[in-house]
């Protein structure tokens, strides 16, 4: 019955997805030409994809399907809130020159202030991470902020090309600003293929860099454990992975992305710790899939390691993902945190972080939780 179950359940996704009149164009493409040219030259490309230098790889054998699925179709967790997550109105742009700020808009999108630099993580507004809008984990809140009411960005960081990362409308609606796109090695071809102009794409080796308006201030594509690609149309692996370190003249923050724990973590916090605050990825962990997201514990780890004086958790309470309870992250979080003794902020979504004056953390999530 299970492997009715799951099949039953594919051949609905396929046909969502059919009769989604954009299904096609949500693919991308897959890096060619030039462009593939130079991802023959990465390191990290092993002539047919992009590889960790751990050597580990996802993948999505039968066996592991057969395992899992019936979990994510049959599990008793309870992995969506109660009722949706209400949203706080972000804080207006900040004017002080000085400043770190971070807004958490769901997920792994956060807005980030630093140093007079406006710069946006991972933009996702589409209400499912999916190529199809009729199906696929939806949102459990909205997203805080319209587009339009963003302040004018100075680049947008993109990790990786799964879709709860990069969401192709977000991504076209952010291009009409004339905003740099920066990514790792092939994500271009995606966004040239959504008719955004090459101008705006910068693509990213590990630890290749570029100043952002001055000499002072930069960001870094830092190594990150993880896997690509976006769904059966596309090849696996076509595009690489990365963590982000943004380093201006007064403060720094590494954003994690998408991410396993392994040993290039050390060399990032050798080059580039001290780090003020990290952006650090929190949920849709499993023992499924352990070397390609990180568990709270090892959030905390990893964090103390960057030598980092504040951590914003990301990559949760917005999506089901994983098999976990949706609240669970945070409290393992808090648990490791005080054992640690690390500072953390567990913004609501919409909330804005100031990294000098940090909000205390309250147990917010606890009120979308079912009553017992």
């Amino acid at each position: 019955m299970i492997l009715y179950a799951v099949v039953l359940l594919i051949i609905v996704f396929a046909a969502a997805f059919y009769f989604s009149t954009d299904r096609l164009s949500q693919f991308g493409a897959d890096p060619s030409g030039a462009r593939l040219g130079r991802i023959k030259e990465s390191p990290h490309y092993d002539g047919e994809r992009f590889v960790n230098s751990s050597g580990f790889r996802m993948t999505m054998s039968w066996a592991f399907m057969k395992e899992v699925f019936p979990k994510f179709l049959f599990g008793r967790e309870e992995r969506v809130p109660a009722r949706e997550i209400d949203v706080v109105t972000p804080d207006p742009p900040t004017t002080d020159s000085t400043a770190l700020k971070a807004t958490w808009l769901g997920h792994s999108t956060v807005l980030l202030e630093i140093e007079g630099k406006k710069i946006l993580t991972d933009p996702v507004w589409a209400k499912r991470t999916s190529p199809s809008s009729l199906a696929g984990p939806a949102r459990f809140h909205e997203v805080p902020l319209t587009i339009d009411k963003l302040p004018a960005l100075d680049a947008v960081i993109i990790s990786h090309d799964h879709y709860d990362h990069l969401d192709r409308n977000a991504i076209k609606a952010l291009a009409k600003t004339g905003v740099l796109f920066f990514m790792p090695l092939g994500i271009g071809a995606h966004l040239e293929s959504w008719d955004i102009d090459s101008a705006q794409i910068k693509e990213f080796d590990w630890w290749d860099e570029l100043e952002l308006g001055d000499s002072n201030f930069k960001i870094v594509a830092t190594p990150a454990q993880h896997f690509s690609g976006r769904g059966l149309m596309r090849k696996d692996d076509a595009t690489l992975w990365a963590s982000w370190a943004i380093i201006g003249p007064r403060h720094r923050v590494f954003f994690t992305g998408d991410t396993g724990e392994f040993e290039q973590l050390a060399k990032i916090a050798e080059r580039f710790a001290p780090f003020d605050m990290t952006l650090m990825k929190i949920g849709a962990y499993s023992e499924y899939w352990p070397g390609v997201h990180l568990f709270p514990e090892q959030s905390v780890r990893i964090h103390n390691l960057m030598q980092a004086k504040l951590l914003l958790p990301i990559h949760w309470g917005t999506f089901n993902l994983a098999l976990h309870p949706w609240y669970e992250p945070p409290e393992r979080l808090m648990a490791e945190a005080a054992k640690a003794n690390t500072q953390i902020a567990i913004p609501r979504p919409g909330q804005t972080i100031d990294y000098d004056h940090p909000a205390p953390v309250e147990t917010w999530w606890r009120d979308y939780q079912k009553k017992s």
